[in-house]
């Protein structure tokens, strides 16, 4: 078991309804999970789709990628939106934050309209705008509460006004899909931005002249990066760089998934733009910019430790606690301790995923033959 305060060999867990338990019953049922990591529920908090569905989609098509990804360990998942029109925005911001009200999601996390042109990645560039506060405020107030993070090129205009006001309202801003230089990065930390968005990925690189956001990001404790580890967006150098100057209480793994996270191969759609994946690859159809990824977190996971080879408590942390604390939600995920919910992962000697609980229910039954 992987525990806030480190490994434990042949520990225990209680379960009791909902929620991790302090005191083990005599009556209690007892799984034998031996031979087994447990760890706990993974926390994504920048991811798409899934399952062939997507978060710009309908409520079936929302509750499709929901469980997709919580069968392969994300028992805590913030939906991302892409850039699209603002009233269509809006009106997603509405359907989202009621599955958010319901518990089934953490929140909502905004990518786009408010980035830069010059960096634009998957994103339709008739439809970026600059970040306006007054339009940023239009897409918070559509989320009722459940805004949890908005990614921002701050050095356009209106950007670092839109940190302040994302910052006052309890709303995480995130630097990303920027081409700002390291100056107007610290000025946007100063500001109150406190994320990376994909760090690496859709902004300049870092340059000996010319050091640009990635340097800005990584030196500054206040913020958390985010990192794809999917073996196509990040160089094994890269994610060993951020690991090692930011630290592994300062990383945080997502997926950046798209419809094709958990499905295979074949045409899909990234908001309004046509994307193709192959071989697990997903790039725009007009342009062959990489759009999101086919990552799920138990293949983040695993890719971590047998790969790049991170301590698993590090991984843990960047995949459950780290992102739990940046959401406000530590006291409830993001580890196995006495009272927070019953989220589990059951993962075997080489790291495959052989069972999931959220919440006290079983996923993913235990597979341990």
């Amino acid at each position: 078991m992987v525990l806030p305060t480190g490994t434990v060999p042949d520990g225990s867990i209680t379960i009791d309804g909902t929620r991790i338990s302090g005191a083990t019953p005599a009556d209690a049922h007892v799984i034998d999970v031996s031979g087994h990591w447990l760890v706990p529920g993974f926390v994504d908090i920048h991811n798409h789709g899934g399952g062939g569905a997507s978060f710009s989609g309908t409520a079936d098509d929302v509750h499709k990628a929901i469980h997709a990804h919580r069968r392969h360990g994300t028992t805590t998942l913030v939906a991302s939106t892409v850039t699209d029109d603002m009233d269509l925005l809006v009106q997603q911001a509405g359907l989202l934050s009621e599955l958010a009200e319901q518990g089934d999601l953490a929140g909502i996390h905004f990518e786009g309209p408010f980035i830069s042109p010059c960096r634009k990645g998957a994103h339709s560039e008739e439809l970026l705008r600059d970040p306006d506060p007054a339009e940023v405020r239009k897409l918070i107030d559509a989320a009722r509460g459940k805004a949890k993070m908005v990614t921002l090129a701050t050095e356009l205009p209106g950007g670092i006004d839109s940190v302040r006001l994302l910052a006052e309202h309890g709303v995480i801003a995130a630097v990303g899909h920027t081409d700002a230089t390291y100056e107007q990065t610290v000025e946007a930390i100063e500001a109150g931005a406190t994320v990376a968005t994909h760090l690496f990925n859709a902004m300049p690189t870092l340059g000996h002249r010319s050091p640009g956001p990635i340097a800005a990001l990584l030196e500054d404790e206040r913020v958390t990066v985010e990192l794809i580890n999917d073996g196509v967006h990040l160089h094994p150098a890269a994610l060993e760089l951020a690991f090692r100057h930011a630290g592994a209480g300062r990383v945080a793994f997502i997926t950046d998934a798209m419809d094709a996270a958990g499905i295979g191969d074949g045409r899909y759609l990234l908001g309004p733009l046509e994307v193709e994946v192959s071989e697990g690859v997903a790039r725009l159809v007009e342009g062959g910019a990489i759009a999101g990824s086919t990552l799920t977190m138990d293949r983040a996971f695993q890719r971590a430790v047998t790969i790049d080879r991170l301590p698993v408590e590090d991984v843990v942390a960047a995949l459950s606690a780290n992102p739990a604390r940046l959401l406000g939600m530590d006291d409830r995920v993001g580890s196995l301790e006495p009272g927070k919910d019953a989220d589990l992962v059951l993962l075997d000697e080489n790291f495959d995923l052989k069972g999931v609980m959220r919440r006290g229910d079983w996923v993913v039954d235990p597979q341990l033959a």
